[in-house]
């Protein structure tokens, strides 16, 4: 009862987010939505999981498309620097600009998009990358700096194929594209464990 009414309250009204974030601990899907009420992001679509451990530094500068997909990840909008050379220097510099997610992009755990990029469509950003330029429609950057290793399509394929293998494909068949279900979980996990482990 608690958790519900700071769930109303954080998406009404905004308040009471570092609560949401502790009691509640909402799934990627949900903050997705929780961001899109808000109106975090210049712009967001739909089917979004972001996850609440990820960092936005300037969100207004932040386009986010359909199926956006997002593990623990940091996405600037400046460059940080700026404010300490202008008073080194007496200069007067600005370095911001925008980040454009497209449709169908996923990025990984710990990867950095930098200011002035745009990814995709049809695009992923490995684990641990450091995009600093353009991500291609269907493809997949990894490293640091990001550079392209491989297209999606393949990747699609190869997974495909992989997946007819495994010992619970028509639980996952049953489940459908919708990813993680609760009625499935419990079973999915155990078919897992027993065939990693043996058991």
């Amino acid at each position: 009862m608690i958790r519900g009414l700071i769930r109303r309250i954080a998406f009404r009204t905004g308040r009471l987010h570092g609560l949401y974030l502790r009691i509640c601990r909402p799934l990627g899907d949900e903050y997705a939505r929780f961001l899109r009420a808000r109106k975090t992001f210049q712009s967001q679509g739909e089917f979004c999981y972001i996850m609440p451990t990820s960092v936005f530094t300037d969100p207004k500068y932040v386009e986010i498309g359909n199926n956006v997909q997002m593990a623990t990840c940091t996405v600037f909008g400046h460059d940080g620097s700026v404010a300490m050379l202008n008073r080194a220097y007496g200069v007067i510099l600005d370095s911001v600009g925008p980040v454009r997610l497209k449709d169908n992009v996923f990025i990984g755990h710990n990867a950095i998009v930098m200011p002035n990029v745009t990814i995709g469509p049809n695009a992923i950003v490995a684990a641990g990358a450091l995009v600093t330029r353009d991500v291609p429609e269907g493809k997949i950057v990894s490293g640091v700096p990001a550079k392209v290793v491989g297209s999606v399509e393949t990747l699609v394929a190869f997974r495909e194929s992989q997946t007819r293998d495994l010992p619970w494909v028509e639980l996952l068949m049953a489940r459908g594209v919708s990813g993680y279900d609760p009625q499935f979980e419990p079973e999915l996990q155990a078919r897992r464990i027993a065939h990693f482990f043996r058991r």
